[in-house]
């Protein structure tokens, strides 16, 4: 018997993005509900009870929550095609230090300077440059945060990273020259299938955030 596969999600949402790049890579056959966060689902509720958020994997009937903990999980699950951990404990150790640096430092501080506006948003800014000269450098001139192989990092922060830079209304402060490593990564990070299904068209977002006042329309 096939294995049930379904993920709640918002398509929008870079945290959903990074579950739909894990299950693209490992080839698994999945449903993908979309979540009206004004009208939550009762299985949302249900499989989610604590924070009532998505993404939520919905594997045979038994729920996996939070991005970083779901793409673990699918590894581990599915481990025979396209391994996102290194074996060796260390390397694996660090893959997940370096994932959660992208959560706690580049999303917190990519939400704030979403939000903000002002003062706020420009120091929200220069952290945001900052956690990327960081990134850059331990990316160094390698083609994945691991090494050779896409893996966990690569996943963790590419729909982030992909939509901030390539995307016209969001890349003003990521340019090749300051960050030829980061960039170069990005590109090469676009070309595979699982990302570039799984991270939506410019203006699909574009359209999205005007709707919702968060963009001009001229932009």
């Amino acid at each position: 018997m096939a294995d049930e596969v379904i993920l709640l999600n918002f398509w929008p949402s870079h945290y959903g993005m990074r579950v739909l790049i894990a299950l693209e890579e490992k080839g698994i056959k999945y449903e993908n509900k979309q979540e009206d966060f004004s009208n939550k689902s009762l299985l949302l509720l249900q499989m989610n009870p604590i924070h009532k958020k998505i993404p939520v994997l919905i594997h045979n009937g038994k729920s996996i929550c939070e991005s970083l903990n779901i793409v673990e999980y699918i590894d581990e699950v599915w481990k025979d095609h396209s391994p996102l951990f290194p074996s060796d404990p260390y390397q694996r150790s660090q893959a997940k230090f370096w994932a959660n640096y992208v959560d706690t430092k580049v999303y917190e501080i990519g939400s704030r300077y979403a939000k903000s506006e002002g003062e706020e948003k420009e120091g929200a800014k220069k952290e945001l440059v900052e956690s990327f000269e960081v990134l850059e450098k331990h990316l160094g001139d390698k083609p994945y945060f691991g090494g050779d192989k896409f893996g966990f990092v690569d996943v963790a922060l590419v729909p982030f990273f992909c939509m901030l830079y390539t995307y016209t209304f969001a890349g003003k402060f990521i340019d090749d020259e300051k960050f030829p490593n980061l960039t170069c990564w990005a590109k090469r990070c676009a070309k595979k299938e699982s990302v570039s299904k799984s991270i939506p068209q410019e203006s699909k977002i574009k359209h999205f955030l005007a709707e919702k006042g968060l963009l001009h329309r001229g932009e």
